[in-house]
């Protein structure tokens, strides 16, 4: 029993449930009995405060469950002679308000300890006091990194609140799943202070800061940052972050323009030592109206690799908003605009393989489409049966962007092939294609524009392009100026707390990311 006590961190003669022989009943006194009762009622009355935690950080905060109340009285009639014989209910309960540098060592006694120990519902309770203060950092974000931008997406992890940086998979592997790395990480290993840590570099945690900066923005400092560097100095350093970034040596990358946009990316990015400042961003909505399910995507974009995008709809367009970037077109900025009353129809294969007839159909849609915008006529038009369209893979400098967000985010029914009716689908010869594996067929197609500028965003400029649908998780764009495809696969990482509470946050968020890297 004097385990037992120290485990529920109570004297010898506190909650224990174990019942006294029937021999020895006789002899209590009713002052015993009565200290007895008054016991069991002061700790009745600490566990249901025990019970009321924090609302905002999303634990449950009622009292002890019936299940749990049940696994008490069976406790009672079950005689139980040691902690282990206890309903796993009820250790739940126990180890629960354990402190939580013990939590590993009761793990380390049995099997059956273990394994309740992997209960949810233990490790929320623990982090209550590590949510309350932090509990406004959960959820996306993007990092303030220049025109490179990121996203962030931060959890609670066990013990921990982990801010885990997604990359995507190496280029041009669009369809491999995203990669993560730990940016920080806030723990409560001493009983009423939680502790933030670095956790960038290659020496494992040290001692970091995280402070509020205003509403829906905070910022992170290290305070040891000779710990990201390495004993080879920055050679080696950009070695290493050459590995983890594009999977290849400088070596093996043969295209010289491309070696230059990643050792300036490094130069760039490495300065901040982790000192950023993150913006809170949001997941689009849906509507059962949409063409597909809003949400993340990772797309080719030449030499500058894969990027982040965030697909969402307003009415009769289809937006794609910049998540990372590049020197060209900056994170932020809107590198899609789709017309979704603006559907084409592709032609037999053989006529696909024709650029010329591709541009021909687009840019007649595009021309009337700029006509129309001139004289303030409501955009009709209707591109003849006949119209080509297709998909393909990056350029060298691919980036677009949109005006502004409409009023309404909602997305309206769009003309062509129903979801059903899939077509048959080949990238016209001369457009280059960062990822030649792509679908050999199309759900829908529409008239689009993208963005592309000079380096550190200058002339900008949106071209026309062919927007092809091939699933719910796989879009393409052809980029008619620049001959080159962009192919975009879904990010299907679950993301929680990343909804926002209302469209009209969703819409001005994205109104104001363009001037974050603008």
């Amino acid at each position: 029993m004097a385990v037992c006590a120290r485990l529920c961190g109570v004297g010898q003669s506190r909650r224990c449930r174990r019942r006294p022989r029937h021999n020895q009943q006789d002899r209590r006194s009713d002052s015993d009995m009565d200290d007895d009762e008054e016991e069991e009622r002061i700790v009745g009355e600490k566990r249901g405060a025990a019970g009321c935690l924090d609302r905002e950080s999303g634990v449950n905060t009622a009292g002890p469950s019936p299940a749990h109340r049940s696994a008490l009285d069976g406790a009672e009639h079950s005689h139980p002679q040691a902690l282990s014989e206890l309903p796993p209910e009820l250790l739940v309960e126990i180890f629960s308000i354990l402190p939580g540098t013990a939590l590993p060592n009761v793990a380390l006694v049995c099997k059956k300890f273990r394994q309740i120990l992997n209960t949810e519902t233990i490790w929320r309770r623990r982090c209550v006091k590590v949510l309350h203060p932090y509990r406004h950092i959960l959820g996306l974000w993007q990092p303030d990194i220049g025109p490179y931008g990121g996203l962030l997406n931060v959890v609670v992890d066990g013990l921990f609140i982990i801010g885990w940086m997604y990359l995507p998979p190496h280029d041009p592997r669009v369809e491999d799943p995203m990669r993560r790395r730990p940016l920080f990480r806030v723990h409560m290993w001493e009983s009423k202070k939680a502790t933030v840590e670095c956790m960038y570099g290659h020496k494992g945690p040290h001692k970091g800061d995280i402070q509020t900066v205003k509403k829906d923005e905070f910022s992170t400092k290290c305070n040891q940052t000779d710990h990201h560097h390495m004993p080879g100095g920055r050679q080696e350093e950009f070695r290493r972050w050459l590995e983890e970034e594009w999977g290849r040596t400088l070596e093996e990358i043969f295209h010289e323009h491309m070696q230059e946009l990643i050792l300036m990316k490094f130069i760039y990015t490495s300065q901040y030592d982790n000192c950023l400042t993150y913006r809170r961003i949001y997941m689009p909505p849906a509507a059962p109206t949409d063409l597909i399910h809003p949400g993340l995507f990772k797309g080719t974009y030449g030499s500058h690799g894969l990027e982040i995008v965030m697909l969402s709809f307003h009415r009769t367009s289809a937006r794609a908003t910049k998540l990372t970037g590049d020197p060209n077109v900056p994170a932020g900025q809107l590198t899609l605009d789709i017309d979704l009353s603006q559907p084409l129809v592709l032609p037999d294969l053989e006529h696909q393989r024709n650029i010329e007839e591709l541009s021909r159909l687009v840019l007649g849609v595009h021309e009337q489409v700029q006509r129309q915008v001139r004289e303030g006529t409501p955009a009709t038009v209707r591109a003849p049966p006949e119209a080509a369209r297709d998909d393909a893979a990056g350029g060298d400098s691919v980036e677009a962007d949109h005006g502004d967000i409409s009023d309404d985010g909602q997305p309206g029914p769009t003309a062509g092939p129903g979801p059903s009716e899939s077509q048959p689908f080949i990238l016209p010869l001369g457009v280059m294609a960062r990822n030649e594996v792509y679908p050999r067929t199309c759900r829908k197609c529409f008239y689009g524009t993208g963005l592309i500028a000079g380096h550190g965003f200058t002339s900008p400029e949106r071209t026309p392009g062919l927007f092809v649908l091939f699933d719910q998780d796989r879009f393409g764009f052809i980029w008619l100026e620049l001959k080159s495809f962009s192919l975009y696969s879904r990010l299907t990482d679950h993301l929680a707390h990343a909804h926002a509470p209302n469209l009209e946050r969703f819409e001005a968020m994205l109104r104001n990311m363009q001037s974050w890297t603008s």
